[in-house]
């Protein structure tokens, strides 16, 4: 793998020695070696190189093309595709110089994008994220016909030509490191279909729909006009501030998605962790709570959180514990320069810190808090309930509560995949020059700039979706965004509209002030988009966490659209699809499309989904019959019902199927705001 990874970096950096003068020579990273190409097709290929340069392709299954390179030095030609085979080879001649990318197969291509759930690969992220079933796939991953392209991390402000990753043969290890949804989907295809599969997962958890859409259709949508316009004149602030970056040591993250490449890292920092380093200069911050909501802003790196406090003497040589609450992403806490805990993998942003201090430890009544906080993407930093945070005598009930005032300091910054370490020094991160707007993974178009851009216009089938968690909070506006990122990726990519198909988000609690059923709902009016599908996930989520483990039946949900749609096979694609209704006297008749061989309520299950509401808009539990295609919907206490709400909660199960066993979408017949 390393070996195929340098003949990229070659080829994309490229000097070839021409006949009398230097070749330069760029192909994006979506053309290697294993590479799929869409069957039965003009597929487009491109690149850059000297102007005025003609570029001749000759491919392995007769077919040839040839382009002039423009003034700016971009070329680009399409090329006829056969029927799936393979494999070939595709020679690229440009005057005396020549590669070619070998063992290319034609077949099936199709995008695979989304946050968490579309990049949760299938070793999944263990302990607690784990993929049902993943072993026995894993195991057999050299007999799939199937090959995977997966783009690194990254984001930008303005599209960029090309992207990190390549196309790699099916084998166990490259199945393990692969988005569990996207294998799925491209299995059940591979096996129902006999062609080979190719596969480009371009998914990063915890990003709104925002940051996969490109300027011109997000800024169709009143709401992001004036921050569009923020976004294209921070350009050169942002050049300043990496001007100012690039003088610090730089550690590399990118290339390497282990989820243990976190340990250990070097900020030239390790002063910070001493009871006697002098912290007299630094910062105070409110714990607990997200570094975002405070002056620090949008920020990713590393920061240290400092603090003494005094405990009893009657604690003295005793074994403490230390609960400090969940902490985003990763840490590392030491008592007076001892080191008593850390979670230094990437998923570890959810899991609480309960860590046991050694009594040895314990021979001072002032001890010395120092904690070295990680943050790769999204919020940062200790954001748990402060009543949980404290410090304790193991099996001891008196506490002294760990929130308040705590000192920091930021010694490293991370950005587009790197380190920028500044070190203990209090002077470092202070001379950073201001940017009025700031960019991440989180700043709308910025993955579609980065992730998505340079695989355009690499010919597909198709696009699957699994997002929409990260926009749960703000739901009101998902299905405009959601429909406009539809339309510019069919617009960029000028293959018409082709398929798109996506996950309804999962039950889940996310307690409090979320209604996460209104961006389900939103999700389902998205259906209005022409040549879309969505595959529902109400019997197959888990309420305690926010990564189902059964990929699985997601995967071969949103197959099963494609299969019924694009392939000509005669498969039941989709549960049952609320329509319309009507009032009876005491009673609402609910209509529904795709109802196959009629409806089902699962006896095994409460039909508590189903609630009616009379003009007094309260929600009372309905009595539910089932009449073939319809519902029958009453309650002995409402003699005039108005309304129907089925799975409206966070974290419902569902109970209404088809006869083909496929779920029912959560949805209502009001459109009250609470």
């Amino acid at each position: 793998m390393k070996q195929a990874i340098l003949f990229l970096v070659l080829i994309s950096a490229n000097i070839i020695m021409g006949s009398d003068k230097k070749l330069f020579v760029e192909m994006p990273a979506i053309f290697s070696d294993n590479m799929v190409l869409q069957q039965k097709v003009k597929a487009p290929f491109w690149g850059k190189a000297t102007p005025g340069e003609t570029v001749l392709i000759q491919a392995g299954w007769g077919q040839t093309a040839k382009a002039k390179v423009q003034n700016d030095s971009l070329w680009k030609v399409k090329i006829q595709t056969p029927k799936a085979g393979g494999p070939y080879q595709v020679k690229i001649n440009i005057r005396d110089s020549s590669f070619t990318f070998k063992n290319v197969l034609i077949g099936e291509v199709w995008v695979c994008s989304g946050q968490s759930n579309m990049e949760m690969p299938m070793e999944g992220w263990p302990p607690r994220d784990t993929i049902f079933g993943a072993p026995k796939e894993i195991s057999n991953g050299q007999d799939y016909n199937i090959r995977f392209f997966t783009v690194m991390r990254d984001y930008s402000d303005r599209p960029k030509f090309n992207c990190t990753g390549e196309w790699l043969v099916s084998s166990p290890e490259v199945v393990a490191k692969f988005s569990a949804t996207g294998f799925f989907f491209g299995k059940k295809l591979a096996d129902e279909l006999n062609v080979p599969i190719g596969l480009i997962n371009s998914s990063w958890g915890g990003t709104a729909v925002e940051s996969w859409m490109n300027k011109k259709y997000l800024g169709f949508v009143d709401e992001y006009k004036e921050l569009v316009k923020k976004i294209e004149d921070s350009g050169a602030e942002r050049k300043k501030l990496y001007d100012w970056l690039n003088h610090f040591p730089v550690i590399d993250m990118s290339g390497n998605s282990d989820s243990t490449q976190w340990r250990g890292l070097n900020f030239r920092d390790s002063a910070c962790s001493t009871p006697t380093y002098d912290d007299s200069k630094w910062k105070i911050m409110d714990l607990p709570g997200l570094w975002e909501e405070t002056e620090v802003g949008n920020f990713d790196g590393a920061v240290w959180f400092r603090r003494k406090i005094e405990i009893p003497n009657s604690w003295l040589n005793k074994e403490l514990v230390v609960e400090l609450g969940p902490i985003d992403d990763m840490d590392e806490t030491f008592i007076n320069g001892k080191l008593i805990g850390a979670h230094e993998e990437s998923d570890s942003w959810d899991k609480e810190r309960i860590y046991i201090v050694p009594k040895e430890l314990i021979n001072d009544t002032i001890l010395s808090f120092a904690i070295r906080v990680v943050d790769n993407q999204g919020g940062g930093g200790l954001y748990g309930d402060k009543d949980k945070i404290n410090i304790h005598v193991k099996d001891g009930n008196e506490k002294i509560s760990l929130s308040g005032g705590w000192k920091y300091l930021i010694v490293a910054e991370y950005r587009s995949g790197k380190f920028f370490a500044f070190g203990s020094d209090a002077e470092g991160f202070a001379s950073r020059p201001p940017l009025a707007f700031d960019l991440s993974s989180a700043t709308p178009t910025a993955l579609y700039n980065a992730m998505i851009a340079p695989l355009i216009p690499y010919s597909i089938k198709g696009a699957i979706w699994y997002q929409g968690e990260s926009n749960a909070w703000k739901p009101d506006l998902y299905q405009t965004l959601f429909s406009k990122m539809i339309e510019g990726w069919r617009a960029d990519w000028q293959e018409g509209n082709f398929p798109f198909y996506f996950t309804q988000i999962a039950p889940f609690n996310y307690g409090g002030k979320i209604e996460s059923q209104r961006l389900r709902e939103q999700q389902f009016l998205a259906l209005s988009v022409p040549n879309t599908g969505m595959a529902v996930t109400l019997d197959i989520g888990a309420s305690e966490n926010v990564h189902p483990g059964n990929k699985k039946d997601v995967g071969n949900r949103l197959a099963i659209w494609a299969l019924a749609k694009n392939y000509n096979k005669k498969v039941s694609h989709s549960g049952p699809i609320y329509k319309s209704h009507k009032i009876a006297v005491d009673k609402i008749i609910l209509s529904f499309d795709n109802a196959d061989g009629g409806l089902v309520i699962q006896e095994d299950k409460s039909t508590a989904n189903f609630m009616i509401a009379g003009e007094d808009s309260v929600f009372k539990i309905a009595d539910v019959k089932v009449d073939g295609k319809k519902l029958v919907l009453s309650n002995p206490e409402i003699t005039k019902p108005i309304a129907a709400r089925y799975a409206w909660s966070n974290t419902p199960q569902g109970t209404l199927f088809n006869k083909k066993n496929l779920p029912a979408s959560s949805f209502r017949t009001d459109n009250w705001k609470k």
